[in-house]
């Protein structure tokens, strides 16, 4: 009993001490003027912070939940009268209770309600900032017998206004909530929060060691944290501003798509593929607008590389480094890039748009032990690239490939009527058959051989762009195999049999010592001047056009099986037409007709105007069965007239 007496007692004893509190404080917020609450708030803002606050604006003041006053209108930093460092429709101080209750006023923290915060630098590169940086500096200095009431200020929907003059730059930051650690016992400084960058929120986090040295231009240690969807960005080292700004230390950037993080940054949309899942890790050096990276370990698209890397970000931006790497794959890149319509059998003719890149300079040289490109896998190659007021060329000092060597150039760039590319490049010694099938798609030769392309056109798209293709092409080939046809066979058949018979010959191998083309290409119409397949059993000679944007061919050659012991020279001329992709191959009709001895009568009678028994007798020998011991051979389509006149032959 006595002991439930005794709690009661002190419960009634708090409870009457918290009614005089309360009272005390009521009675405190009519007995204290508004104006000398103003002036000790004032009085601390400034002593802790260094800015000048101007109150002007009404007063109120709350003692629950607890107590606080409150100011409207609040402009901080003036600055002799140049736009304020800070505007804000309301700060709200709130008060410690004990020294209130003696009649003294001491702020806990303070909170700006929706302020501005205007940074601006005018073309001479000087900051309304700058008066005040001394004014922060002093007042964070320590003072003997002087301690800090508040060291927390908090900004709530604050919005962040950057202007520079010289750089016509103009940024903004929105829903701007911070809690400031402002360093009244310890010496650092530490910023938490998050704000709104172009769509996007930010969360932030930063933290000098030392505060005063960084107001000053000293050295401090630096943490930075930047978190959002489009990128991530940590900085651990020290920073310091005297005689310009420098920072080292390391930095990790992190995003989901590099493409999609450069174009939030305010970069122009990349062209093409690729540019999507980004990582990098490097030793930094920040000052006079470049960074420095070293120890660079940097992944892109699954590719990692390492090296060493310079941004420039004063003016125009450029990107300079040395890359290396095991192994690339470069098909996202290439993916995005359509040569063919929708059906596969024309040009595309999709606008082409290069604008990302004009937006930066890039002087990169990159190696690799293997690199994929598509269906072309190339080996140990060194490449440069260099890129310049939206003109891109790679450089390829060697790329040891398909058995050979790859060495040349190749550019791409912005023109008036769209985009222009070239190519110069040269294949030494390579395997004809993964060169051209897995490069060209071409799969209808095989050998070594010496390819050069020197080429370039323009176009608003790849069908545009075919039309003014020029240049010259050449390739030198030996120890090869034409795939898809039997060349001597065929000519020995026909040799033999002329008219014999209307099927498909496109089959079998026909090997040859030495293959020389020669073609000349003016504003897409290729013109091949020299084509030489030579073989000790077969010669082949073609010339005439080629028309890039139809895609189709015009060619006329000579087929030429060398004299054996019981055979003569057999000479025969025919014509390649159609499309690239299925051309018709046609063997010259009347010198097959003239070499048939079936068809001499005929010939001979046209000759004289008696053809009708010399037809009738023809066409006897043409359909005769053949003898039981000599089977008819594999046909062969000569021409519409000839397959139409003959189904055998003798």
């Amino acid at each position: 009993m006595t002991a439930a007496k005794g709690l009661k007692r002190l419960a009634i004893a708090v409870a009457a001490v918290a009614a005089a509190t309360f009272v005390t404080l009521i009675g405190l917020s009519f007995l204290i003027p508004a104006s000398s609450v103003r002036d000790a708030v004032r009085k601390e803002i400034q002593a802790v912070t260094g800015l000048d606050p101007t109150l002007s604006g009404g007063v109120s003041v709350s003692l629950f939940p607890h107590a606080s006053v409150s100011f409207h209108d609040v402009l901080l930093g003036e600055n002799g009268g140049a736009r304020p460092a800070v505007t804000a429709d309301e700060l709200t101080a709130r008060l410690r209770y004990f020294p209130l209750l003696a009649g003294r006023i001491e702020i806990a923290d303070v909170t700006l309600v929706r302020p501005t915060i205007n940074v601006s630098f005018s073309a001479d590169g000087q900051s309304n900032w700058s008066g005040l940086a001394a004014s922060l500096a002093h007042a964070v200095e320590p003072h003997p017998g002087r301690t800090a009431s508040f060291s927390e200020i908090g900004i709530h929907d604050g919005t962040i206004m950057v202007h520079d003059a010289q750089k016509r730059l103009a940024e903004r930051l929105d829903n701007v909530d911070f809690q400031l650690a402002w360093p009244s016992i310890s010496r650092s400084f530490a910023a938490n929060g998050q704000f709104v960058w172009r769509e996007q929120t930010v969360d932030a986090s930063l933290t000098l060691s030392d505060f005063l040295a960084a107001l000053t231009g000293q050295t401090t240690g630096v943490k930075l944290r930047l978190t959002s969807t489009p990128l991530n960005l940590a900085f651990d080292g020290t920073a310091s501003n005297r005689p310009a700004l420098k920072m080292d230390g390391t930095l990790d950037v992190d995003s989901p798509s590099l493409r999609d993080a450069l174009y939030w940054t305010g970069w122009s949309r990349l062209p093409f593929g690729g540019f999507e899942r980004f990582a990098l890790r490097a030793q930094s050096t920040v000052g006079k607008g470049v960074i420095s990276l070293s120890d660079v370990n940097v992944e892109l698209d699954g590719n990692k590389a390492e090296g060493v890397l310079t941004l420039a970000t004063d003016g125009r931006g450029a990107v300079r480094g040395t890359l290396a790497a095991d192994s690339l794959n470069l098909t996202p890149y290439v993916a995005g890039i359509r040569l063919m319509a929708a059906n596969e059998r024309s040009w595309d003719r999709l606008p082409i748009a290069l604008d990302g890149l004009t937006d930066f300079d890039l002087d990169l040289r990159l190696s690799a032990a293997s690199i994929k490109i598509a269906d072309a896998q190339l080996g140990r190659t060194a490449v440069a690239a260099n890129m310049r007021d939206g003109k891109l060329d790679v450089t390829i000092g060697e790329s040891q490939t398909f058995g050979g060597v790859i060495t040349g150039a190749f550019n791409v760039g912005t023109a008036d009527n769209g985009i222009a590319v070239g190519s110069h490049l040269r294949f030494d010694d390579v395997d004809l058959s993964g060169c051209l099938g897995q490069i060209f798609g071409v799969h209808k030769l095989e050998g070594r051989g010496t390819l050069a392309l020197d080429v370039g056109g323009s176009g608003d798209s790849v069908w545009a762009l075919t039309h003014t293709l020029s240049g010259t092409a050449s390739l030198n080939a030996h120890d090869g195999v034409l795939v898809g046809i039997n060349v001597e066979q065929l000519l020995r058949r026909l040799d033999k049999r002329p008219l014999s018979g209307n099927g498909d010959f496109r089959s079998g191998r026909t090997p040859f010592d030495k293959l020389v083309l020669n073609v000349k290409i003016d504003q897409g119409m290729a013109a091949v001047d020299d084509l030489r397949i030579d073989s000790p059993a077969v010669q082949l000679t073609l010339a005439g056009q080629a028309s890039v944007p139809a895609r189709d061919l015009d060619l006329k050659g000579m087929a030429t099986l060398a004299a054996n012991a019981s055979d003569s020279e057999f000479d025969l001329p025919f014509i390649v037409q159609g499309p690239w992709e299925n051309p018709i191959i046609l063997p010259d009709a009347s010198s097959l007709i003239r070499r048939s001895s079936a068809a001499a009568p005929l010939l001979e009678a046209v000759k004289r105007h008696s053809a009708g028994d010399a037809v009738r007798a023809v066409i006897d020998q043409l359909f005769a069965a053949p003898p039981a011991s000599s089977p008819s051979p594999a046909p062969i389509a000569t021409s519409p007239a000839a397959a139409t006149a003959a189904s055998s032959s003798h």
